[in-house]
């Protein structure tokens, strides 16, 4: 069409771009969408493959020095059937002899440990003797802090604090005749989880503690191991720490350490709240 007089020509129309096809995509672009694809891929197959993939009970490597403990159960909780008595932990119902109202702890014959300093359990709330070797102390969860000796194996030879393990009372606490019964529990409690089913206890202790408010029980359990006849001392302290739930000190030595039997005095004596 001619242009009219006096007009300025019209700029020509710009031809149309060419298709691109896949060979014209940059090959930067190509790796990146590559990558994205691929990484999507992975994390879709992670989920399909993993998804039920989790343990459901997960048990300590033999490398491990993790101790498993139970809570205590409620009174109205019903006892399960426990499997070998000489691999398990009681799960009956331990029936306790009456806990005498007052009785002096008694040292065991023999040279107790050295006391080599003091572990201040913060997270507890007490502090108690850090004993020399054999004894070696380091966190043991789930409790706090734990001094033992030798393998972790039932049963145990260990010194450990840790919170109270049953519910926390309605009320804090306040007489002595409350925190007895509390450590009561604890040691019906220590004897299911620590010793064989069937372990028996005889009082050898039951005295307030030196500082604060909370008991001592001192007790001897006697059990049947690999059809044998054995003999541990014991302790469990329960201390008052500011909490409806008191901290709890427990003890514990079989017959093969025997010699670390006087070492139970010297927690019973100087277990103090922090």
């Amino acid at each position: 069409m001619p242009t009219p007089v006096g007009m300025p020509p019209m700029p020509p129309v710009p031809p149309v771009p060419p298709r691109r096809g896949l060979g014209d995509i940059p090959i930067k672009v190509v790796y990146l969408i590559g990558a994205i694809v691929a990484t999507i891929a992975a994390v879709l197959l992670i989920f399909v493959v993993f998804s039920g993939d989790v343990p459901a009970n997960q048990q300590p490597s033999g490398d491990e020095d993790v101790v498993r403990v139970a809570p205590l159960p409620s009174a109205s909780a019903t006892a399960s059937a426990s499997a070998s008595a000489s691999a398990t932990p009681s799960a009956s119902p331990v029936v306790l002899p009456p806990v005498p109202a007052s009785r002096a702890f008694r040292a065991s014959p023999g040279t107790p440990a050295a006391v080599i300093g003091t572990i201040s359990d913060k997270t507890v709330g007490i502090s108690y003797p850090r004993l020399a070797a054999p004894w070696q102390a380091r966190s043991y969860p789930p409790y706090s802090i734990a001094q033992r000796i030798g393998k972790v194996e039932m049963p145990y030879t260990l010194i450990a604090s840790a919170m109270y393990p049953g519910q926390s009372p309605a009320k804090k606490p306040s007489a002595d005749a409350d925190y007895r019964e509390i450590a009561t529990d604890a040691v019906r409690w220590a004897v299911r989880t620590q010793y064989p089913k069937g372990a028996a206890v005889e009082w050898t202790a039951s005295q307030k503690i030196p500082v604060g408010k909370g008991w001592t029980l001192g007790f001897k359990v006697t059990y049947t191991e690999g059809g044998k006849r054995q003999v541990a001392q014991a302790l469990v302290t329960v201390v008052e720490v500011g909490k409806t739930k008191p901290a709890m000190l427990l003890a514990t030595i079989p017959e093969t350490n025997k010699a670390r039997w006087p070492d139970l005095s010297t927690l019973a004596r100087q277990v103090r709240p922090l």
